[in-house]
């Protein structure tokens, strides 16, 4: 299989990115979670029979890791994304973004950048007030202690595979916490970063690209907050994941591909 690795060039860092598949198709590029994640969990997404293009976001992963929080905004990310794309001359493309990921999508496709042909959103919160609330109630039945809660939380509502695969391991051991405590704050459920106000829900109505919402059955995105996305984003698509949380692309690898496959090929032919 063509694997290229490489790095970018950005505002004086460097992104790291892997591009593998068949050059001659539609490239599927794919924006992590975190912020401060990074590209590795998405490695069951390298056996689509398509162009696939991972990178790890600035201060995360295999991309240059400065320490500064005033790097980290929205803007900066949105940047990114667009350099990623005309350095490696993505100029038709299928999004996929997970968790902060979608946010960076909706933001980014909202923008109307050509050539964008479909957008895939996995778990994807609309807003920080009802994803807040969410995490905060899927947090109440565990333990007081706040760092056994969130080792907890994740067990249940972010991968519940046991062990954890290589690729969610080697992520891990990769992420950065500061751009995630500056965006976000330092939990799910208690948002006081940058985005703590955050809502698209008014502007959903503007998208014009054919949208395909993912979700686990015990995902933090629940089904209510997939379902309300869904209903303001027109003519959006909706497949729930029942023996997944947030990362059904992991835990129901084989289902998740053959979802995405049908939902790009039909978004070529349209």
């Amino acid at each position: 299989m063509r694997a290229i690795e490489g790095r970018v060039r950005f505002r004086g860092y460097e992104t790291w990115y892997r591009d593998v598949g068949p050059e001659e198709t539609v490239p599927l590029l794919c924006l992590h979670g975190g912020p401060g994640s990074t590209h590795n969990y998405f490695e069951p997404l390298e056996q689509l029979e398509c162009r696939v293009v991972l990178y790890d976001q600035l201060g995360c992963g295999n991309s240059s890791r400065p320490e500064d929080p005033r790097l980290w905004t929205l803007e900066l990310f949105l940047d990114e994304v667009q350099t990623v794309r005309d350095a490696l001359d993505l100029e038709r493309v299928h999004l996929l973004g997970t968790s902060w990921g979608s946010m960076l999508a909706l933001e980014y496709v909202l923008r109307r950048p050509d050539g964008v042909i479909s957008l895939t959103l996995n778990a994807p919160p609309t807003a920080a007030k009802t994803w807040a609330a969410e995490a905060a109630r899927l947090r109440a039945p565990l333990a007081e202690d706040e760092a056994v809660a969130e080792e907890q939380f994740y067990r249940r509502h972010v991968c519940r595979l046991n062990p954890l695969p290589d690729c969610v391991e080697r992520g891990l051991a990769g992420k950065a916490r500061q751009a995630y405590e500056t965006i976000w704050g330092r939990q799910e459920w208690a948002p006081t970063g940058l985005l703590r106000d955050w809502d698209i829900r008014p502007r959903l109505s503007e998208l014009d690209v054919p949208t395909l919402i993912t979700s686990g059955r015990y995902d933090m995105c629940t089904p209510e907050l997939a379902e309300e996305a869904q209903r303001l984003i027109p003519g959006a698509q909706r497949v729930l994941f029942e023996e997944s949380s947030h990362t059904a692309f992991v835990e129901e690898p084989q289902r998740f591909r053959a979802v995405l496959a049908g939902f790009l090929e039909r978004s070529e032919a349209a």
